[in-house]
């Protein structure tokens, strides 16, 4: 198990949506089990794949406070979202030293293939809920910076080319 690199904005693997998993291999565990460690060593509440080069539907997420609680997902697609929204300045390690306020559902029911291969569906609340949806994003090659008005957007991004200042 090894934290990896995440790979910087702009890069086109960000961009781009990531490919469908047939089956979970150990080949897949192992890809798990380093962004599970990726994502701690940030610290951060969750990791796609397409964050550290892989382009695959691959999403970790642990927004327990006491940590070591992470939902392996494999392809995760979100069956139902609340009405109600959340607010929550997100970040991402692709694109250091910037955040924005983002608004999401408070809660959305999310299936998708489990650890033992198995299709599975959980609700998720809270920091819990926006950090699916913010995983979710970048398997579908979107940055949570995409949610924003295009003055705001551009406003960051020039905010993050002079490093974050």
């Amino acid at each position: 198990m090894t934290a990896r690199r995440c790979i910087p904005w702009p890069d086109k693997r960000l961009r781009t949506p990531a490919a469908p998993v047939d089956e979970i291999t150990d080949e897949i565990r192992a890809i798990w089990d380093d962004m599970i460690d990726t994502m701690e060593a940030m610290p951060g509440v969750g990791l796609a794949a397409p964050q550290i080069g892989i382009g695959l539907r691959l999403a970790v997420v642990d927004a327990s406070s006491e940590r070591g609680k992470a939902v392996r997902m494999a392809n995760p697609e979100i069956l139902h979202e609340s009405v109600q929204l959340r607010d929550h300045e997100e970040a991402s390690p692709n694109l250091p030293g910037v955040s924005a306020k983002i608004s999401r559902p408070r809660a959305v029911t999310v299936a998708f293939l489990n650890a033992d291969g198995v299709r599975d569906r959980q609700d998720f609340v809270g920091l819990w809920a926006t950090s699916v949806q913010h995983q979710i994003d970048h398997l579908n090659g979107r940055m949570y910076f995409d949610r924003l008005s295009k003055v705001k957007r551009d406003m960051l991004l020039r905010k993050a080319r002079k490093g974050g200042r």
